[in-house]
Order: C-alpha cells, then sequence, then structure tokens
C-alpha cells in the first residue's frame, strides 16, 4: 500500500534531485564500495515520514539495508540514533538528500503538532489540520499530524461540506447555505463558519453538524459555547497560536483548526553521516 500510494512521489523527488545521475559520488567513490551510515536527531522531536523515506533508499537501490530505530509517532532525543544503513556507498549518499527531507519536513509537521497537542493538554479538546497543505504532499502531512497527536479535518473538498463566508455571500445565508448542503442528501459531513454571534444563532437555527467560529476572540468563544447544543459539533480557528491555544481549548470547543502546524512547521533536524570507510 505504501509503495503504490507514493512511488509516484517518491520517483519524482529522487528525478528533481537526479538522484541516479549523482556525479559527485560516481567522481569520488569507487563503484564498489559499500560503507555504512547512520541517521541522527539534532533536535528532539516527534518522528513522521520513516517509512517514505525507507521506500527512498529501496527504491535507489534495494540493496540498501536499513535498521530503524525509531518508528513514526516516536518521541526522540537530540544526538539519538534513528537509522544504521548499509549498502553500496554511492547509493546510500545519491539517495540522502531525497530521504532526509521527507523525513525532516513531515517530523517537523508531528513535531509542531505535539506541541500544540501538549498546550491543550487535560481538556476535551483536540487540533486538527487544515488543507493548506504542499501540494502533492497532502496525505503524508495529515499522516504526521496524527504522529503528532492531532486529528485530521477533510482530506479534500469531496470529504465534507465546510460553508466559508464566500460560499454565504454567493448563496445569500448561512440558512440557504446549510439547506442547499442537506438537500444533496450527500453521506458527509455539512459545518459551517460563523464571524459573529448573530451568525451563530442563525447557524444553530438549522442545525448544521459542525459550526467554525472563525477570528473570534476566547471571550466571544465562550459566549457561541453557551448557546450551541452539544450535539453541534464546535470548532474554532484563526489567530490562534501557542500561546493563546490553552486558552481557546479551555473554553469548552470540541476542536481547534491549526493551518500553521502543516503549512509553517520548520524542519526537525536530522544529519547522515558515513561510519565506515569503504569496503572495496
Amino acid at each position: 500500500m505504501m509503495e503504490s500510494l507514493h512511488l509516484p512521489l517518491i520517483n519524482l523527488a529522487l528525478e528533481e534531485d537526479a538522484a541516479f545521475n549523482d556525479l559527485t559520488s560516481l567522481a569520488t567513490i569507487p563503484e564498489n564500495a559499500s560503507g555504512s551510515a547512520r541517521i541522527i536527531a539534532k533536535a528532539e522531536g516527534i518522528m513522521s515520514g520513516i517509512s517514505v523515506a525507507h521506500e527512498v533508499f529501496a527504491r535507489v537501490d534495494e540493496n540498501i539495508v536499513c535498521e530503524w530505530k525509531a518508528a513514526d509517532a516516536d518521541q526522540v532525543s537530540s544526538g539519538e540514533l534513528i537509522c544504521e544503513l548499509t549498502g553500496p556507498l554511492r547509493s546510500l549518499l545519491s539517495a540522502e538528500r531525497t530521504a532526509l527531507n521527507f523525513i525532516q519536513h513531515l517530523s517537523g509537521i508531528a513535531t509542531s503538532t505535539h506541541t500544540y497537542v501538549q498546550a491543550v493538554k487535560d481538556t476535551d479538546c483536540k487540533i486538527a489540520d487544515t488543507r493548506k497543505t504542499a501540494p502533492g504532499l497532502r496525505f503524508l502531512e495529515k499522516q504526521a499530524v496524527l504522529h503528532g497527536g492531532g486529528i485530521n479535518h477533510r482530506i479534500n473538498l469531496q470529504a465534507g461540506m465546510l460553508i466559508k463566508e464566500n460560499h454565504i455571500q454567493a448563496y445569500g445565508s448561512i440558512t440557504d447555505a446549510v439547506n442547499a448542503c442537506f438537500s444533496m442528501e450527500s453521506s458527509v459531513w455539512v459545518e459551517v463558519e460563523c464571524e459573529t454571534l448573530d451568525e451563530v444563532h442563525e447557524a444553530i437555527a438549522v442545525c448544521p453538524d459542525i459550526i467554525l467560529l472563525d477570528n473570534m476572540t476566547p471571550e466571544l468563544v465562550s459566549q457561541a459555547r453557551a448557546i450551541i447544543p452539544k450535539s453541534i459539533l464546535l470548532e474554532a480557528s484563526g489567530n490562534i497560536t501557542l500561546a493563546n491555544a490553552r486558552e481557546y481549548a479551555q473554553t469548552g470547543i470540541d476542536r481547534i483548526a491549526i493551518g500553521a502546524i502543516t503549512h509553517s512547521s520548520p524542519s526537525l533536524d536530522l544529519s547522515m553521516r558515513i561510519t565506515e570507510t569503504p569496503a572495496l
């Protein structure tokens, strides 16, 4: 499943890097040289992308052996051994950057997600992602959110109906837009975005599955929570940061959607180093 799903993406990344025409390695490494390498964490974080990194090494050379010391969703410390690799040295070096690009980027997302999850610990609020993902990487980035302890919002536009301000403006009102979505008789949920308490009152009357409170202060979110039935899932987003996430969570909302965990998370610092002199 992993190979069939991600092999085109892996092939594209390797082609982009010209991994099968690594001129430096061709010039400096004897053709039959083999060796060993280690991937080390250089910062504390949560791992993600190990499976796809493993596929990268296998795609470059099936003779590369990866012995992973950490798994996706594991918390690692600075200096911790992530993987021991053995195999043709040219292949190890040619695959290095593509494999690390995947695992560093995805581990960065998992780490940021975990930080938000810890910020709302001991509340009933979940941290959710959004569709603000890098083109082509959505599945992997949303998987990284799960590894960090978060939850996934809709994977794409057919996975749920989210009525935003542009839909409301184009259709005329929250009431009409929600009723239009329900009239499709689809099995997916219907969510509507509200920016004011007046809009919340209108939304409650037509009973969507989810109400999204957008760019509201914690005080307004608390007021909205008090009037919204528990049968309607309540979500908040917009201007929510690590500094104020707990304040929002303590209002009693069910989840907070954070676009930054996928579009702005820094990569987790990892490095790969050759550990043995090549044997001819």
